[in-house]
């Protein structure tokens, strides 16, 4: 199913910003930074990415939703978008 950026925007800012959080975890972890520091700075970059994907999840969801609600076949069915889901876990 392709999805449109548009409504993608708040996963692909999400996305985004994890990317910049990222480089500056493998710039702390080049530096020789805190350990402690190091994996508080990941379980944030982790959580962002997992955030995201929630997020294109849902709106994979609202756009079957919206597909049916028209009386068109929607693009993915449910247990297409539950195997997702759950591989997000």
């Amino acid at each position: 199913m392709e999805m449109s950026p548009v409504l993608l925007k708040d996963a692909l800012t999400r996305l985004k910003r994890a990317q910049g959080q990222l480089g500056a975890v493998i710039a702390m972890i080049e530096n020789g930074e805190d350990c402690k520091r190091v994996l508080t700075q990941l379980s944030a970059v982790s959580s962002a990415v997992d955030r995201a994907g929630f997020k294109i999840i849902a709106t994979g969801m609202r756009e079957c939703q919206t597909a049916r609600q028209r009386g068109e076949e929607p693009p993915m069915s449910e247990e297409e978008l539950e195997k997702l889901f759950m591989s997000l876990s």
